[in-house]
């Protein structure tokens, strides 16, 4: 890995583990970054890991120890898939690649939805409903994340007002972190990248993917640049 990918990794990694402590906090969960790494003591909302290491090397020993790993399904976000957990009762659970696309490359959204930023409950409750697609986690998204200034809902709607296609972008102080993407990739990466260029236009923009969708978001311009891995927890340490 190359110094300027190993630059881009920590910011996607702190990146995501800002928008993991904003969804922590809705959830009535709080957490802590140190030096290694970002880390909640108990369980986070599902989906989000326990823990997001922030810079290579991180002590494995330390990192575990700032988890709940009583309770089942810890998971830890090995950032740059370079720990072994599997003495401390982890299995990997799925590798990814982190992503970047710098800033102010054009995109054409598409021309038959509108996009806005959601700010109410009301209208996030609609949000979660489409992202979830009758899989019983709607309820994930909590008006709390409303609160956060950082925290950037984004709907891509139909003429009807319907949501179609969107996602969550998150400012940091050097890049804008997406995730969540929903919808068709073809419809759903242009609309959500032409939001981002015009709420953040002079930042670049980074997450994580994997498989197809990997594959989707390469085709709308971004770079693969560094491999993470997320590690489950599966018996007591």
């Amino acid at each position: 890995m190359t110094t300027p990918q190993q630059a881009l990794v920590r910011a996607a990694a702190r990146n995501n583990a800002e928008w993991c402590a904003v969804m922590g906090r809705a959830h009535g969960v709080a957490s802590a970054f140190g030096g290694e790494a970002w880390a909640a003591a108990r369980r986070t909302p599902v989906y989000y890991p326990d823990a997001v290491t922030l810079e290579p090397g991180a002590d494995p020993e330390a990192l575990v120890a700032r988890i709940d790993t009583v309770s089942p399904g810890a998971s830890v976000k090995d950032s740059f898939a370079d720990l072994d957990l599997t003495g401390a009762g982890f299995r990997v659970l799925f590798e990814a690649e982190w992503i970047h696309r710098p800033a102010g490359v054009p995109v054409t959204a598409p021309d038959d939805l509108a996009w806005d930023a959601v700010r109410d409950p009301d209208a996030l409750r609609d949000w979660a409903r489409a992202w979830d697609d009758g899989g019983g986690n709607a309820d994930l998204f909590r008006p709390g994340l409303l609160d956060d200034p950082e925290t950037f809902v984004l709907a891509g709607r139909s003429a009807d007002g319907r949501v179609a296609v969107g996602a969550v972008a998150g400012r940091s102080s050097d890049v804008v972190g997406v995730s969540n993407v929903f919808g068709p990739p073809h419809v759903a990466w242009p609309l959500v990248l032409h939001a981002v260029g015009r709420l953040f236009p002079a930042l670049p923009v980074v997450g994580y993917e994997q498989g197809d969708d990997l594959t989707a978001a390469l085709r709308h311009g971004f770079e693969a640049v560094g491999p993470l891995r997320v590690w489950v927890h599966e018996r007591a340490a």
